[in-house]
């Protein structure tokens, strides 16, 4: 795997002397400290046009070499996620791209779909975040803050992924599709098994088990959500899952595969990222102390900026890709048909053309346009409104209590070229705030 540099390749993405090493396409890049990656980021933007990266065939597989264009520029990026028209979410979004096997049987994520049928099934699926639903979620969004902390303290946890934030993420979307309790920790162990290796560098073997670990989560989560569509048409109860399953005046509603769809895009991407997004604040405030006195004398004032501050810095979604359908000429180059790109976000979030002092951590920064729930467009992220809620809330629990509750230790990182993962963040309470040397004097610098 090697960066583009044939006398045609070297022509359209320019000087890459300085990123000798450094590919985007091979798996080790993404094992690099989160420092030298964004360090890759920032040389790529300097180019005066996308770079190119070349993806061989894996052991035993045949197809010819393919590459993907680097989207790193913030510009570069909305333009793309705004022009659904040339830069196609299908046949995916994500990398690999599903097999259509897969998309047969599981049906196609709304991530992976375009034109009408993306736009039909957004609307039916927009019910989930209308205002209404949201004002309604919120008073049980701070009660639970309220509640995870609560258990923090009476149980003394020192793991702050498991304890905290992927309780609170998770527990907020069962509450409003309406999972019963009783099947909620199945239901977790499957959201895990089915993530835990999305952009992961694996074996040949690992890959081709068939049916894999993750698909059979997947499977078994979609049984158990359409087992809820069937009794909720039959009797609905006024949860998400009764809205989405039941036909309204326009006459649409979700079908059962549909519903799965949607279930398995919800539970995994929006549990997932809120969950990073929470653990990598803690990490966050601890190191930046300054920053936490800030947000800890004026909650309400400083609040909002510092979950926006969290998002842009921490980018839990790296990136997403596409594929072009129709000539365009974007950021110095002619893209043509049948093109990939990547769309970085975690490179646009550190664009020095958009914001001040990239790598600093400011929650305080006005204006903040980051693209950490996507660069707009028709696939702009329809939980992002209730992902705010969320952190806000667990972070005005977190700030209120006598004790602070602080990262301890190096947090144990994911190696994925799609999601900031946070697997594990050791914890603890103290009677103030760690400066990050008072915690660990080899804390990682990867969630700089």
């Amino acid at each position: 795997m090697s960066v583009g540099t044939d006398s045609t390749n070297s022509e359209r993405v320019g000087d890459l002397r300085d990123l000798h090493g450094l590919d985007l396409a091979d798996p080790q890049f993404w094992k690099l400290p989160r420092d030298r990656r964004l360090e890759a980021f920032a040389l790529l933007r300097q180019l005066d046009r996308p770079a190119y990266f070349v993806e061989r065939a894996a052991a035993g597989r045949r197809r010819p070499e393919r590459g993907f264009y680097a989207l790193v520029r913030h510009a570069d990026v909305v333009e793309a996620s705004r022009m659904a028209d040339v830069f196609a979410s299908a046949p995916g979004a994500t990398s690999p791209e599903p097999p259509r096997w897969v998309r047969g049987v599981f049906g196609d994520s709304m991530v992976n779909l375009d034109g009408p049928r993306h736009a039909q099934l957004r609307r039916v699926v927009s019910r989930a975040f209308t205002p209404r639903v949201l004002a309604d979620a919120e008073s049980g969004i701070r009660d639970l803050a309220a509640r995870i902390v609560d258990d923090l303290q009476a149980t003394g946890a020192d793991e702050f992924v498991s304890a905290a934030a992927s309780r609170m993420a998770f527990e907020v979307i069962c509450d409003m599709l309406g999972v019963p309790e009783p099947g909620r920790v199945e239901i977790a162990r499957q959201v895990d098994r089915a993530s835990e290796n999305a952009g992961v560098a694996r074996t040949l073997r690992a890959r081709i088990r068939v049916p894999g670990r993750g698909l059979r989560a997947l499977a078994r989560m979609q049984l158990t959500v359409a087992a809820l569509g069937r009794e909720r048409r039959r009797r609905p109860t006024g949860d998400l899952i009764s809205a989405l399953v039941t036909a309204d005046v326009d006459g649409q509603a979700l079908s059962t595969r549909q519903l799965g769809s949607f279930f398995s895009l919800l539970m995994v991407a929006g549990v997932e990222t809120t969950r990073n997004a929470i653990a990598h604040a803690l990490a966050l405030l601890t190191d930046h102390p300054d920053q936490r006195e800030l947000l800890t004398g004026d909650f309400e004032r400083y609040a909002d900026g510092a979950v926006d501050e969290i998002v842009r810095f921490s980018t839990p979604i790296i990136q997403f890709r596409r594929h072009v359908i129709r000539p365009h000429t974007l950021g110095g180059h002619d893209f043509v048909r049948g093109d990939r790109v990547m769309l970085l976000y975690a490179s646009a979030n550190r664009d020095e053309a958009v914001f001040d002092r990239p790598d600093a951590f400011d929650i305080t920064r006005r204006p903040n346009p980051h693209l950490g729930y996507g660069g707009g467009g028709p696939h702009y992220c329809l939980g992002a409104h209730l992902a705010r809620v969320e952190i806000k809330a667990l972070l005005r629990e977190l700030l209120s209590r006598p004790l602070a509750l602080n990262a301890v230790g190096v947090p144990d990182l994911g190696h994925s070229n799609f999601d900031n993962r946070v697997r594990a963040q050791r914890c603890a309470f103290a009677s103030r705030p760690y400066t990050s040397s008072a915690v660990d004097p080899n804390r990682s610098s990867d969630l700089r």
